[in-house]
């Protein structure tokens, strides 16, 4: 019996929000504001290191409609995803440039923010560490004395106590001796580059109020509502079931709307003003550095290979910089180490992996969850290595491609199914930019075009119980309400897993009615909305609970036509013999109880439910990092063509190209539209993106003004492709995609620019500047 030809799965659907976002009817959370809202400001430490002394609070009273002060004294509780380790208010001492020390609640924004100037703290300075390398290096100046003494909040994050190590991943794989022996050319090679921001177009933002009967209403921007509940009742010490958080949909995230910060502010600011509404907006500065950023990194790579271009060994020390607070970089410096190797097959690894605390803002996730910061220095080692052997880049990822039957530096056995084909990607890839081994062309007017290449994978790491749930309920006309915890920050995964759920019911998408908003009193569980990972975990709870409803459906159908449950099919509205569809009933006259014709029912409400549980992960061996950290990986290749004028070091970006093995593609313009996004954003952290810090660890660029983005004449042509190896066990053999145009990206333009300047460009951003540096100097 062959399969039925997918008719919604694989195929162009519009946008389920598409027309209210283009006609503007789409709220955000800072688009409400009610009446009787209070507004917080927050006062934020103007410097990177110091102790408190003393905070006068007295002279805010001065400004007319102040209704309350908050200082970190009022709530001295240590919070934090990973580690316990952060004061929501800082006590005692700052630790980075812009972290919050006192709110001011007043009845109206301008009030507030004239309060806040009234407030007088005083600091005595402390010495700043700025930089990973110094985290490591001076340990005489101990951004957390008191490290030892924090909660461990998940399992696999060790911090070192009297170090700023908030956490140290190892990796050993193999034999280092025996792959240094075999190897015939060794290159090595350091990496850098500082945080950044997230960029997202909607600022951070939350509601929150308490009402009489105790219960917590926050309403906040977020991809982790469920998290956000979590975390509060875990630190608030408040039942679960009195704590309702509601997310509508965001405008942007890339990572950064994964944390809980500014709930626990807002939450604290209603409980000083007796409960009452209160809301809290970052400003585009405050949002770039007083809520958390996007990681820095320095890197130590080492790879040795024999004759052939087979690799031999792999040492890797990576430095991040975590800021002044673990929150999720602690998770970042694991994922980063435990894929390493990029996609490449090396039987002998070493990796030490260190999340450092410094005194810059704090980081959090990030698109790509550690993956493209350490991509960017392993595909250029992997580029000067074939230099080094006088082999073309791209033979060179071919030769070592990883494949099924290998395993990962946490040495998982590897399949078709929980891999994928990168041969395929880099096949594609050459053909999609036709690409070849010359190394450069010079244009009439003397530039040089040049295109990089790099190869790339990445494990979700996602937390072993992670979770989706999804609610099918039906109208009385047939048609069917979505309701999941996954949030809609751009991506487009509530119109996917409407086209799922529409092909398991072969149903009309205009049928299926999909909720955006998302709360936690309503709608079922889901860990968070990261990780590329809704279309996998909240596509198989539509799977299950797509079938859930197909099994009532045939139960009341069998009833009311009079044969086996196993007798029947569900299609096209309609319950209906398999092998005589003439006979049939239609749905909506089943789903809220079917009727005789003499007033008898049968039946009940028809109410579907399914839920996913990722398998089989475990957690890292301390010693030897052996373990599962992830379901599966997705693999791809990309390119960046640039042309580079040698007489200014300008360049302009020509192309940019992704292969993605994407198992299967649910909508391929959502797909591209995905590729494409992410190519644009790493491409605009590799070529411009990034804070500059002074000798005190003061943010100098904290607005757009002065922190550069790419803008829309800077965008090159994008090239999207795709190869589709089934994933097993994902909805129609999809894997998900959100957060691979990223990863590359850097290491491709990187590897771009280098060949046309005859420099090794190992440092982002990627300024004219910087390649005139290169230049005028060291060219090793």
């Amino acid at each position: 019996m062959t399969e039925r030809p997918l008719s919604v799965v694989g195929h162009f659907v519009t946008r389920v929000d598409g027309y209210d976002k283009a006609y503007g009817r789409t709220k955000y959370t800072a688009d409400v504001s009610l009446p009787e809202t209070l507004h917080v400001q927050m006062l934020t430490s103007p410097y990177a290191h110091a102790k408190i002394n003393h905070i006068d609070t007295s002279r805010i009273w001065d400004v007319q409609g102040v209704r309350a002060v908050v200082t970190g004294n009022d709530f001295p509780i240590r919070v934090g995803p990973l580690v316990a380790d952060r004061m929501p208010l800082a006590v005692d001492k700052v630790r980075y440039y812009g972290e919050p020390v006192a709110l001011v609640i007043a009845n109206k924004p301008h009030q507030a923010k004239a309060a806040c100037n009234k407030i007088k703290v005083s600091y005595e300075q402390l010495p700043v560490i700025n930089s990973p390398q110094e985290a490591m290096q001076n340990e005489s100046v101990l951004i957390h004395e008191q490290l030892n003494d924090y909660k461990l909040q998940v399992e696999g994050i060790c911090a070192v106590p009297n170090t700023n190590i908030a956490n140290h991943t190892k990796i050993r794989k193999g034999d280092m001796e025996k792959g240094w022996k075999n190897s015939d050319k060794i290159v090595e090679a350091e990496f850098s580059f500082s945080p950044s921001d997230h960029a997202a177009l909607e600022t951070r933002a939350v509601r929150a109020e308490i009402l009489p009967d105790g219960r917590v209403m926050i309403y906040t921007s977020s991809q982790g509502p469920f998290y956000v509940k979590k975390l509060l009742s875990q630190f608030l010490k408040i039942d679960e079931g009195k704590i309702s958080v509601q997310t509508s949909m965001l405008g942007g995230a890339f990572g950064g709307k994964g944390c809980v910060q500014l709930e626990f502010l807002a939450y604290l600011a209603s409980k000083a003003v007796g409960g009452k509404m209160v809301r809290l907006v970052n400003s585009r500065e405050q949002d770039m550095v007083t809520s958390p950023v996007h990681i820095g990194l320095h890197a130590k790579v080492k790879l040795g290979a024999d004759s052939a271009g087979k690799l031999q060994a792999a040492s890797y020390e990576f430095l991040f910089d975590g800021g002044a607070y673990s929150d999720m970089g602690a998770g970042i410096s694991k994922a980063g180490a435990v894929d390493c190797t990029g996609p490449y097959k090396i039987d002998n690894v070493h990796c030490d992996s260190y999340c450092m605390y410094t005194n810059h803002p704090y980081a959090t996730s990030f698109r790509g969850f550690g993956h493209p910061e350490q991509a960017f220095a392993m595909e250029r080692t992997m580029d000067m290595l074939a230099k080094e052997l006088a082999m073309d880049p791209l033979e060179l990822r071919m030769i070592n491609a990883i494949k099924p039957g290998d395993t990962t530096p946490t040495q998982v056995h590897l399949n078709a199914s929980n891999l994928g084909d990168l041969p395929s990607c880099l096949r594609k890839l050459k053909t999609l930019t036709d690409y070849k081994e010359t190394k450069s062309k010079i244009t009439k007017e003397g530039k040089i075009r040049t295109i990089g290449i790099s190869a790339f994978w990445k494990t979700s790491s996602t937390p072993p119980n992670a979770t989706a749930g999804v609610i099918l309920t039906f109208n009385t006309d047939g048609s069917i309400n979505l309701n999941c915890g996954a949030v809609e920050l751009g991506q487009g995964s509530k119109t996917v897993l409407a086209q799922i759920l529409a092909e398991r019911l072969q149903m009309d998408m205009k049928k299926i009615n999909v909720t955006f908003e998302v709360s936690t009193e309503y709608d079922p569980h889901q860990w968070k909305t990261v990780a590329s990972s809704t279309t996998y975990l909240a596509g198989r709870a539509v799977l299950a609970a797509a079938d859930d409803i197909i099994r009532q459906l045939k139960q009341i159908g069998s009833v009311a036509l009079r044969c086996s449950p196993d007798d029947l099919n569900v299609g096209q509205r309609l319950i209906y013999l398999k092998d005589s569809p003439e006979y049939n009933m239609k749905i909506k006259d089943v789903v809220v109880a079917y009727k005789y014709p003499n007033g008898n029912s049968v039946g009940g409400l028809v109410i579907g439910k399914g839920s996913h549980v990722v398998r089989h992960l475990t957690p890292l061996d301390p010693h030897t990092g052996f373990g599962k950290p992830g379901p599966q990986w997705t693999v791809g290749a990309q390119a960046v063509e640039t042309e580079y004028d040698p007489k200014t070091h300008a360049y302009r970006i020509i192309k940019a190209a992704t292969v993605l093995d994407a198992g299967k593609v649910i909508n391929p313009a959502l797909a591209i539209g995905q590729m494409r996004g992410g190519m644009y954003l790493g491409l605009s952290w590799a070529s411009r993106e990034s804070f500059s810090f002074d000798e005190q660890a003061i943010v100098c660029n904290p607005s757009f003004r002065s922190y550069d983005v790419m803008r829309i004449q800077d965008h090159p042509d994008y090239l999207v492709d795709f190869v589709e190896t089934p994933l097993v066990d994902g909805p129609y053999g999809a894997r998900g995609i959100g957060e691979y145009g990223v990863i590359g990206m850097a290491g491709a333009l990187a590897n771009s620019l280098s060949q046309a300047s005859s420099c090794n460009i190992n440092q982002l951003p990627i300024i004219p500047e910087t390649i005139w540096k290169l230049t005028k100097g060291d060219k090793q």
